[in-house]
């Protein structure tokens, strides 16, 4: 277990970097994960965070990339909904750094 300190507050993280507890997510959290990552986050980047956190809060879990590539097109439009965007912005794993960073579980069938 590691932690994250934001605004001198120590957030728990399990081995892989995800939240152990997901109450502690905020904007802050996110950009902290994202600098541990180095990657700076953009609009683009929020609003599939954002659209994550939906999917979430819906359904109870982390989408693998196909869903996760489903839902951005369905609410985002094609453009945005597809795996070079998202790999694009991810690093190449969409589906398990955007659950990290959104503050979600590893999507489970993630190796």
């Amino acid at each position: 277990m590691s932690t994250l300190q934001v605004n001198a507050q120590s957030i728990a993280l399990d081995k892989e970097g995800y939240l152990l507890d997901l109450n502690d997510w905020s904007p802050a959290v996110a950009e902290a994960l994202a600098e541990r990552e180095e990657l700076h986050l953009s609009a683009e980047h929020w609003e599939v965070l954002q659209l994550l956190r939906t999917f979430y809060t819906e359904y109870q879990l982390s989408p693998a990339t196909r869903p996760l590539i489903k839902y951005v097109a369905l609410h985002l439009g094609a453009d945005k909904g597809n795996s070079l965007h998202l790999n694009r912005l991810f690093k190449g794993t969409p589906a398990k750094l955007a659950a990290k960073l959104a503050g979600l579980p590893k999507p489970t069938n993630c190796l």
